[in-house]
């Protein structure tokens, strides 16, 4: 039978288990998850917090993370100025980046969500508002959402990733994660 882990990944942990490439030590899964023979399906940047699926089934991996299933990725946003209703046309629509023109998403502007404080919080700054968003998107582009947001002219404070499918973060603390 295989394992499926809803874990919620912190801010500045690695969506794998090692980290080779640093000569001083990140940290990484393996310093919140202890069940062997896991892996991510797909990734969380590691500026991005929230929810990331880990899985022994490598089936079931591919139809999290390959963009040709099209799994809804539901994403908290907050981003830098204040967005009206018209200025999500774009994200609607689908945007041009620097790696072709993105699928169309679905957008919505929400009040701030009642989230867990974040280590180190965005900076406030008194002269620019901000405004959250709730996004989501069904592919998975490196840093996508970030580019989209920037690209509309709304750059992301912070990103938490409340969804994949049916999979919610509801109820999981940072460095949290429960068997679904």
């Amino acid at each position: 039978m295989s394992q499926l882990i809803l874990f919620n990944k912190p801010m500045n942990v690695l969506s794998q288990f090692t980290d080779a490439k640093s000569p001083s030590p990140r940290a990484t899964l393996s310093d919140y998850v202890a069940v062997p023979g896991v892996y991510p399906a797909g990734r969380l940047d590691r500026d991005s917090e929230g929810l990331l699926l880990l899985t022994d089934d490598g089936k079931l991996q591919a139809r999290i993370s390959d963009p040709k299933h099209q799994l809804a990725k539901t994403y908290l946003v907050q981003v830098e100025g204040a967005p009206q209703e018209a200025d999500l046309a774009p994200l609607r629509r689908g945007l041009k980046l620097k790696d072709g023109v993105t699928r169309p998403a679905e957008v919505r502007l929400i009040d701030p969500p009642e989230l867990w404080a974040r280590d180190p919080p965005v900076r406030v700054r008194k002269s620019v508002p901000d405004r959250w968003l709730e996004l989501t998107i069904r592919e998975g582009r490196n840093r996508q959402v970030r580019r989209m947001t920037a690209a509309a002219g709304f750059p992301t404070l912070r990103l938490v990733r409340w969804r994949v499918g049916d999979w919610t973060l509801e109820g999981l603390a940072p460095g949290e994660w429960r068997a679904a």
